[in-house]
């Protein structure tokens, strides 16, 4: 797992599929997204190797159900005594309640799924012992006020959070990066819905967009969202993996 200094007080984990997002504040950290299973010790030492405690991760902010997000959630809440949320819709899946829907796949996303897939753990993660559930415009304690949007279509339960004190934007797979260039999320239960989510993310006044596959944009990161919020269509490239 890659450490990587994004800003002063942000950093990207990345996995060997997808990544998460470490945010700091003074007295406290927020885990965005948790990785795929078994590295939820990998998490805590990323943690201790950034000179903070794992128990200062107060929270683990879950954007959707996929196992390449949520897969470590439940070990390193373990770890840590983090609080581990997720939208309402999404939230039973997470615990382990229901197996989630599969995607709607398009023909030509089936051999890049079946390539990523390749890459996942085999066996079911270990679910969170608890998991808060989230709604649209809920303001959660990070971040001068870290805003949840709801953005279906990856899944029912996706969401992004906006930091508007910050302008920093975490897209989950509702839109991924390739070459640093955003294009819409792939793998997805309904690709109209997304699209319209896409939108609704190029409309926020985001600096800094960070997103579950691919290099964040560090900056005129709502000019790049605006690019594509208009123009639905396959993307190229290698895309964002469930």
């Amino acid at each position: 797992m890659d450490v990587i200094e994004l800003l002063p007080r942000l950093h990207l984990l990345r996995f060997p599929v997808g990544q998460a997002y470490l945010w700091s504040d003074d007295a406290e950290l927020t885990l965005i997204d948790a990785g795929t299973s078994g590295h939820g010790r990998a998490i805590a030492d990323a943690v201790a190797g950034l000179g903070r405690a794992p128990q200062d991760v107060r929270r683990v902010v879950l954007t959707h159900f996929h196992e390449d997000h949520v897969g470590a959630a439940g070990e390193f809440a373990a770890l840590s005594g983090a609080e581990v949320l997720a939208h309402a819709l999404d939230a039973p899946f997470v615990r382990g309640e229901l197996p989630g829907p599969p995607p709607l796949f398009e023909e030509w996303e089936l051999p890049i799924h079946a390539e990523a897939a390749r890459h996942l753990p085999d066996g079911s993660p270990l679910p969170p012992s608890s998991v808060t559930d989230l709604a649209d415009g809920d303001v959660l304690g990070f971040g001068g006020g870290a805003r949840v949007v709801h953005v279906p279509g990856h899944t029912d339960g996706s969401i992004a959070l906006f930091l508007p004190a910050e302008g920093v934007l975490f897209t989950g797979d509702t839109v991924a990066s390739v070459d640093g260039v955003p294009v819409p999320g792939v793998f997805n239960l309904d690709g109209r819905q997304l699209h319209a989510s896409v939108r609704r993310l190029a409309d926020l006044d985001a600096g800094v967009v960070c997103f579950g596959h691919g290099d964040p944009v560090l900056g005129g990161a709502a000019a790049a969202l605006r690019a594509i919020a208009g123009t639905p269509g396959q993307p190229t490239g290698t895309p964002a993996s469930r």
